[in-house]
């Protein structure tokens, strides 16, 4: 299809295809099309969630394997909950740019998040109660009442809106708010509501006032309860029978609310399916029957009632959502189905990376290997970090995913790395940094290099050298190196003195390094007047051949105030070894002329070079020898 992966996470396609040689050359679309593989990544918003469940993650992972029982499931329920109350963060933020956004377009883009994240936190909640918590029955029903509660949000504008009017009980939507109560197992909420209606309509107070006794003395499993689930089933049964016999008697015939609200408490799916407005969704349907027909499920039972109710809500109108089938899977305990499903459906790889790593930390995930060498916690993983990489500063979390995933890891750190655009020096350390404490040695020479060739561009000789010594690329000091003297050839002074006085062993890197470096010492030597050190530092760089053959003439010159002072520097010795050095130089040197047979300029300058040098190293030569005769006379 042409398609190809282009700088950092473009897709790119070729378009400029070979044509026949007849037809016109006609210009094609100006435009570039970017089509990026997560742009999540790129919402302010979502950039929190993900930087702030980065830190619980790396949490995650410090976990001591040693903690066990109790202690270690508290740890993980915690880590559970704060991944939840970021997304909720998150979703809040994201609804109150929505309604203060002025575009329609952006509005609804906003909101249509918002709804990404309610079901999100909705499906992290369910999957917390039932493979984290591993609620057994009866809390197991205190739980899913809890998780009702919070994502059904209908309750709390209604509630405001009915009780801050002057007459409740005379709202229009005074018997849904207590419906409502009902519904959701508020049933203190719904008998204060009941008073009310029982002080505003004496004629049905005593209906209100039994309605109201039935609602109190419901048996529930309370947390700080130690019944156990017999005695709550017994107890059950009995109100059940207490309640049905009102019903049956007539008790609530004369006021139909009352009576809706006793068939509601009775569990009967007519009178529930009646509320299909205000129970809003099936899984809320499901948790209200259970509260009313069976308090004590246990969590084995729960698809088959989750099954049945999905069935009567939807009744035949319409098939399941995506947000229905994890839903189900989860009440089916199928772990692997909810990750499946959750990659269908959600646009980025946050959620189900996080969530399965939780879970598999939960122990639960460790027969699931993937036929590719990867198990499913590390795959996920790998996946949303690289999506991560797509991001100018989001990549440096995805480091740390690739550094907890311990197959591919580290090969998936390596390619990304390289595809990082070291925009600015400072972002180019940050990488560098991350690579050398990884001891990724081959990042980091190449990061290096980069940085070099572009110091070189710049003509930024002190970085360089810098980055090329970091580097240990010895071809590349060399390069850098003679740029140096050939600036020194130019300028008659060296750049970046601190850099070259400093280099210590680095110097050893490449001989031209090392001879850049004792050069240097040289002039520093003959700075401090410490002529006889100077002048033995020349004549070896000279003889041990590390200087270039090119820069011999440059020594010889360095050498003529040595050889023009008073006191007799060079020894006999030493003078023939530079007389030897300047002959080997000059014999066999072509004779350069110019277009018409002339000796250019610049040779006629080398050449009173030559003589200047001959003269005074044969000046030098015979106050040397006659200085050492003199002294062994003596």
């Amino acid at each position: 299809m042409c398609f190809d992966w282009g700088p950092g996470e473009m897709l790119v396609c070729e378009t400029l295809f070979k044509k026949k040689e007849k037809e016109e050359k006609v210009l094609g679309c100006p435009f570039i099309y970017i089509v990026r593989k997560d742009i999540d990544v790129y919402s302010r918003i979502l950039r929190k969630l993900f930087n702030e469940s980065h830190s619980i993650f790396v949490g995650l992972q410090r976990i001591e394997e040693e903690s066990a029982g109790k202690s270690r499931k508290a740890q993980l329920v915690r880590v559970s909950k704060n991944y939840r109350s970021v997304i909720r963060a998150c979703m809040e933020e994201m609804h109150q740019v929505a309604i203060a956004a002025q575009d329609p377009v952006c509005g609804r883009q906003y909101s249509s998040q918002v709804s990404i994240l309610s079901a999100m936190e909705l499906i992290w909640n369910l999957c917390e109660i039932l493979f984290i918590e591993v609620a057994p029955a009866g809390p197991l029903l205190l739980h899913l009442l809890d998780w009702v509660r919070l994502h059904v949000c209908e309750m709390d504008g209604l509630s405001a809106d009915v009780l801050g009017s002057e007459n409740p009980n005379k709202h229009e939507n005074f018997w849904n708010l207590v419906t409502l109560f009902v519904l959701q197992g508020h049933l203190d909420e719904a008998r204060q509501m009941l008073s009310k209606e029982a002080d505003a309509n004496p004629a049905s107070a005593s209906m209100c006032r039994v309605l109201g006794d039935l609602m109190r003395t419901m048996p529930i499993l309370s947390p700080g309860n130690t019944q156990t689930l017999t005695e709550l089933e017994l107890k059950w049964q009995h109100w059940h029978e207490e309640c049905e016999r009102h019903l049956q008697d007539g008790t609530f015939a004369s006021n139909p609310h009352l009576e809706s609200l006793c068939k509601v408490m009775l569990g009967d799916d007519n009178a529930l399916l009646e509320q299909k407005e205000l129970l809003s969704n099936w899984y809320h349907f499901l948790v209200t029957r259970l509260l009313y027909s069976h308090p004590t499920v246990k969590p084995i039972e729960l698809h088959f009632y989750a099954q049945s109710s999905l069935d009567l809500f939807l009744g035949g109108d319409s098939g399941p959502e995506p947000l229905d089938n994890i839903l189900m899977a989860a009440f089916e305990f199928d772990i692997h189905q909810v990750i499946k499903e959750c990659s269908i459906a959600l646009s980025n790889w946050w959620f189900v990376a996080h969530l399965t790593d939780l879970l598999d930390h939960c122990k639960l995930l460790h027969s699931h290997n993937l036929y590719f060498g990867s198990n499913m916690r590390e795959f996920l993983l790998l996946e949303y970090a690289s999506g991560l990489f797509a991001h100018h500063s989001l990549w440096q979390l995805g480091v740390d995913y690739f550094d907890h995933c311990p197959e591919l890891g580290r090969v998936y750190l390596e390619l990304h790395i390289e595809r990082i655009p070291l925009n600015t020096e400072q972002k180019a350390l940050k990488v560098l940094r991350i690579c050398e404490r990884r001891q990724m040695t081959e990042q980091v020479r190449s990061i290096c290099k980069i940085l070099a060739m572009k110091a070189v561009c710049n003509n930024r000789l002190g970085s360089a050298l810098s980055w090329s010594i970091r580097a240990k690329d010895a071809a590349f000091a060399t390069l850098v190196s003679d740029r140096f003297l050939k600036d020194y050839c130019e300028r008659g002074s060296f750049s970046d003195l601190d850099l070259i006085d400093n280099l210590g062993p680095a110097m050893m890197l490449s001989d031209r390094l090392t001879f850049l470096g004792k050069y240097r010492e040289f002039h520093r030597l003959y700075g401090e007047k410490r002529f006889l050190d100077a002048a033995s530092l020349l004549l070896s760089l000279m003889t041990s051949q590390i200087a270039p053959r090119s820069f011999w003439m440059t020594l010889l010159t360095d050498a003529l105030p040595l050889l023009e002072q008073k006191q007799v520097i060079f020894s006999a010795e030493q003078t023939y070894e530079l007389m030897q050095c300047l002959e080997d130089l000059t014999t066999g040197r072509p004779e350069p002329r110019d277009l018409e047979g002339q000796r250019p300029q610049d040779d006629d300058i080398e050449t009173t070079k030559v003589e200047m040098l001959r003269l005074a190293l044969a000046r030098n030569l015979a106050r040397a020898i006659v200085k050492e005769g003199t002294l062994e006379g003596s």
